[in-house]
């Protein structure tokens, strides 16, 4: 679009008094505001810095700002630009905007807003037409690579790819390149030097085709406001009062522009929390956001605290995980205070191997389903995708849908076909191809194909696509071991059977289901019932987290997955990878003192999580007991790995020796608790906690508190009713108002 053709982008602004609004009902818009959210809303003028705890509204406190300036006169609709970092972050501002009676404000991406002004400005500010927006810079990163005689593979391209937008982001030219990255203590996917030289031949090669990407859009705005001092006074004439959300993720070269278009004036609101900083990687710092008051010493700053979003058992949780963080960031945390009533407290499962932790989660996914939780209210949120495909399978044998998000399904990972084709073309060729000469059984079989692929016994250091492709073809040498031990004397024809039948499964139309998603894609949804996995150390913090504060965007990524909950929230791990492996996998560290069974790291833990190390209800045994051996049937001696088996200390086929009559009377009981607390009866004991008390027939508060479910609160507030029933008694009154 040129200034030609739509001449309409920049309007003239009426004056104050070409513009009305009905102040008579500019007060409604406060209606329903808590005293902080009003404060943001009805501070108007000058510097204005929020922050903004998960769950606290920030969104609706902005909105209500906006509206109700401009419902009362004193903000023009046309005069305000609201900047966020997604396209469904800005739509979802519009939407309220409009609801609100404000849809003449523009809100808008960064990189939308820059667009808009460079398509209008360039040809007054340069002249003719505006290069070619490239839609995608990897064909021009692997000409570059071939020019520099670099060759590239597609995962190659794509890590190096990210490294020149990260360098232009914190404008970083490409003679700096490499040192850059040394100062930043980042892990290029290949030679600095070497993605120095690809980067400025990709340059020289988007000057000599005339084309621009996505980050010059910044730049070239930025150009032009420095250089058309006219220009620059055009646009701050225009927007006169500007409002940022997420600006803990605000990059250098986003700043900077920010900075052009205010001017020497002050009317900024940005909006943000420096603990949801997890995007470091690609040129996010919370630093603005930290030194918002140094830059703006007369800056109203408001925090938003109250979550309406998680009950205070998540919300307890997730304060604890930031007790215990370090760095600048941490301290400016802010300590969440609940506004739902109590829920569940947070359930920590301890698994023997990770196919028998999917099993398990894909089982409490089904129970809770079937109790009345929406299958879309559900969602399972791992450190990396190739974690994804256990998942998969263990919802698809347990007949639960499911959807996977910023992620194609496992089967479908174009890695992942590529070995398929590879394994098969190999079992084809059976003793006649000379790559498995020296492979003795079928995961050496395996690991021999793969490694003509890119799988290699060590992981490649540092992230991105190269490190995402290798665990995708990890977790295929995983699943060929894992067969190869259930059918002792497997081809590796079988393997590629078993490889089909389980891509086939998963290949069914996308529905409603639960979300399988990344923690770094879950950023900004939420669900009633959020269950993390994974959570061992070389996962959670990930094995190329080196530096502090790199571990700390890891504790604040674990942090970010918490508070996704509203209800439920399961956090479980592993002990070994594989079904008879090796228990030498340790918990996440961010966990010690908050889970059950685990030392407290010392004072820093202000007292955050000693209800949570109490257990939560429905707690494995084992995870209450630490790391002192697996989990055992009372009756035949077997171990236990499922959630439900470990709370009854006895397999589910085994005979129980339950008392019907009591498990009936402590039915009724929980049922009229319930009511009276106005919460599902599972809040009060599960079914499986109850069954388990009725086998067990406790006589007193300690035989009463080793089942597991019965934490020292719930102990406090139930205790003295239960063990009446046990004992054939009426139980007292006025559990329900402890």
């Amino acid at each position: 679009m040129t200034a030609a053709t739509h001449s309409t982008l920049f309007p003239q602004v009426p004056g104050s008094s070409q513009f009305t609004a009905p102040p008579r009902d500019a007060d409604a818009v406060l209606d329903g505001l808590d005293p902080e959210q009003r404060e943001v809303a009805t501070t108007l003028h000058g510097p204005v810095c929020v922050l903004a705890g998960a769950g606290t509204g920030k969104t609706r406190a902005i909105t209500h700002r906006i509206a109700y300036g401009v419902r009362a006169g004193i903000l023009q609709p046309s005069s305000v630009l609201a900047v966020t970092f997604t396209n469904r972050a800005a739509g979802e501002m519009r939407g309220r905007l409009r609801q609100l009676g404000a849809g003449g404000v523009q809100a808008r991406t960064f990189h939308s807003a820059a667009l808009r002004q460079l398509q209008y400005f360039w040809p007054k500010a340069v002249g003719g037409e505006l290069p070619r927006l490239l839609e995608r810079k990897v064909q021009l990163v692997a000409e570059a690579g071939a020019r520099c005689r670099v060759r590239l593979d597609r995962n190659e391209l794509r890590d190096v790819t990210g490294e020149i937008e990260w360098a232009k982001v914190t404008q970083t030219v490409p003679a700096d390149y490499p040192a850059a990255v040394a100062k930043a203590q980042r892990d290029a996917p290949r030679d600095p030097a070497e993605i120095g030289q690809i980067y400025a031949m990709y340059e020289q090669l988007k000057r000599d085709r005339s084309s621009i990407d996505f980050e010059d859009v910044l730049l070239l705005t930025v150009g032009i406001l420095q250089d058309r001092h006219d220009i620059a006074e055009r646009i701050r004439g225009q927007y006169q009062h500007f409002v940022v959300d997420e600006y803990q993720d605000v990059s250098p070269l986003q700043q900077r522009l920010l900075d052009l278009w205010l001017g020497d004036r002050d009317n900024l609101c940005v909006v943000g929390d420096a603990s949801q900083t997890i995007y470091s990687f690609t040129g996010a710092t919370p630093d603005h956001l930290l030194n918002f008051r140094t830059r703006h010493p007369g800056a109203t700053v408001v925090k938003l605290v109250r979550d309406y979003r998680s009950t205070p058992q998540v919300v307890h949780l997730a304060n604890g995980l930031l007790a215990q963080a370090r760095g600048r960031a941490a301290e400016h945390r802010l300590e969440l205070v609940s506004q739902r009533d109590p829920g569940p407290d947070p359930v920590y499962a301890e698994y023997a191997d990770e196919p028998a932790e999917a099993e398990g989660t894909a089982r409490r996914i089904r129970d809770l389903i079937a109790a009345g939780v929406p299958a879309g209210e559900i969602a399972v949120l791992y450190r990396i995708n190739a974690q994804s495909e256990v998942y998969e399978q263990a919802l698809a044998d347990a007949g639960v849908p499911y959807q996977l998000r910023g992620a194609e399904r496992f089967f479908e990972r174009a890695e992942v076909r590529e070995a398929g084709v590879a394994l098969r073309g190999a079992a084809r060729a059976g003793g006649n191809d000379s790559l498995l000469d020296d492979a003795e059984d079928l995961p050496s079989q395996v690991r021999a194909v793969l490694s003509t692929k890119g799988w290699t016994t060590e992981p490649p250091t540092g992230s991105g696509a190269v490190r995402d492709r290798w665990e995708s073809l990890a977790a295929l040498v995983r699943l060929a071991e894992d067969f190869a031990r259930a059918r002792p004397g497997a081809t590796l024809g079988d393997l590629v059977a078993e490889l089909d039948e389980r891509a086939a499964a998963q290949h069914a139309p996308t529905v409603q289901g639960v979300t399988l998603a990344s923690l770094h894609s879950a950023k900004g949804l939420e669900w009633d019932a959020v269950f993390l996995v994974g959570l061992t150390e070389g996962m959670m913090p990930i094995t190329y987290a080196k530096t502090d504060e790199q571990v700390e965007e890891e504790r604040r990524l674990l942090y970010v997955g918490v508070t996704r909950a509203r209800l439920h929230l399961s956090l479980s791990w592993a002990l070994a990878r594989s079904p008879g492996g090796r228990a030498s996998r340790r918990p996440t560290r961010f966990l010690t003192g908050l889970r059950p069974g685990s030392a407290a790291p010392g004072a820093r833990t202000r007292g955050g999580g000693a209800g949570i190390e109490r257990g939560g209800a429905g707690a494995p045994a084992a995870a209450r007991r630490g790391r002192r051996g697996p989990v055992r049937c009372r009756v035949c001696g077997a171990t236990l790995t499922d959630a439900g088996e470990m709370k009854l200390m006895r397999c589910e086929d085994c005979p129980s020796d339950m008392d019907e009559a009591l498990y009936e009377r402590l039915r009724e009981w929980r049922s009229e608790q319930a009511r009276q607390l106005g919460q599902p009866p599972y809040c009060v004991f599960t079914d499986k906690t109850l069954m388990a008390i009725a086998e067990t027939v406790p006589a007193t508060d300690g035989e009463l508190a080793r089942i597991s479910g019965v934490g020292v609160r719930k102990l406090g507030r139930f205790g003295a009713d239960v063990l009446a029933i046990c004992a054939g008694q009426e139980p007292g009154d006025g559990a329900a108002e402890d």
